[in-house]
């Protein structure tokens, strides 16, 4: 799409220049009121609410989302995953939806997520979860807080009830340190309901991120870490442990 626009642009500059009468009256093409961002991501563990989703191993993430200047949003997130998160299953596939919108520099933002995970051996695992969250900056300091909420749902219960609800709610302090590309970010987060995705507890997570950007490139270092203790396919997920990254963004 983008070649082809590049060879549009060329034919029409080539115009131009032939007959130089008509470029006067030529107008420019209004600006498109729609944007499109993605990114593809190498991650050295895969952490989901201070939870290793990979066995604390590798993970190939990619996300692609479209936006509107109204402040509309869809997109997709993917990644892959070991297999006792999703009985069997290797992806997970966020479908999301939302709005965003600044009002005297706070920045609220809402909407709801799909988990789905393809190939989970018929158990029903999906799920959907809508979220808010404000942040606020001030100079080089950002405030954010939010929460996730889902109502009860089969793909959350943790074997003790047909269905379970999950109750998230985080904060965040993020230093952009001035005059680098250095980001510095803390995570306090906390899981208020037992259910699928928590091992069936109720747990705090916490984070420390540095993340440095040259050009499409954003490298990130994070030490993650919880207050439990739970076991993967055999390794202890929720244990302290740095991650490292490397994002492209496009």
């Amino acid at each position: 799409m983008r070649a082809l626009s590049k060879a549009c642009l060329a034919f029409a500059f080539g115009a131009m220049a032939a007959v130089p009468a008509l470029a006067d009256d030529a107008t420019a093409a209004p600006a498109s009121p729609f944007t499109i961002t993605g990114g593809a991501t190498l991650i050295s563990d895969y952490r989901f609410r201070g939870l290793s989703q990979t066995n604390k191993r590798f993970a190939i993430q990619g996300t692609i989302g479209v936006s509107h200047e109204s402040g509309l949003y869809v997109g997709t997130w993917g990644s892959s995953i070991d297999d006792y998160v999703a009985n069997g299953g290797d992806q997970e596939i966020d479908l999301y939806a939302g709005y965003k919108k600044t009002i005297a520099g706070t920045t609220i933002d809402g909407g709801v997520l799909y988990y789905y995970y393809p190939g989970s051996h018929g158990a029903n695992t999906d799920f959907f979860e809508p979220y808010v969250n404000a942040s606020h900056s001030f100079g080089p300091l950002g405030v954010k807080v939010g929460t996730n909420f889902a109502w009860k749902q089969h793909g959350l219960s943790d074997g003790t009830a047909d269905r379970r609800s999950a109750f998230y709610g985080y904060g965040e302090l993020s230093l952009a340190v001035p005059s680098t590309p250095i980001t510095i970010t803390g995570h306090l987060g906390r899981s208020f309901v037992h259910n699928y995705i928590t091992f069936g507890e109720k747990y705090t997570d916490w984070s420390v991120t540095a993340a440095y950007t040259w050009k499409a490139l954003t490298f990130t270092a994070a030490y993650v870490d919880t207050n439990k203790n739970f076991t993967g396919d055999d390794r202890n997920i929720a244990k302290a442990g740095f991650v490292g990254g490397v994002a492209v963004a496009f």
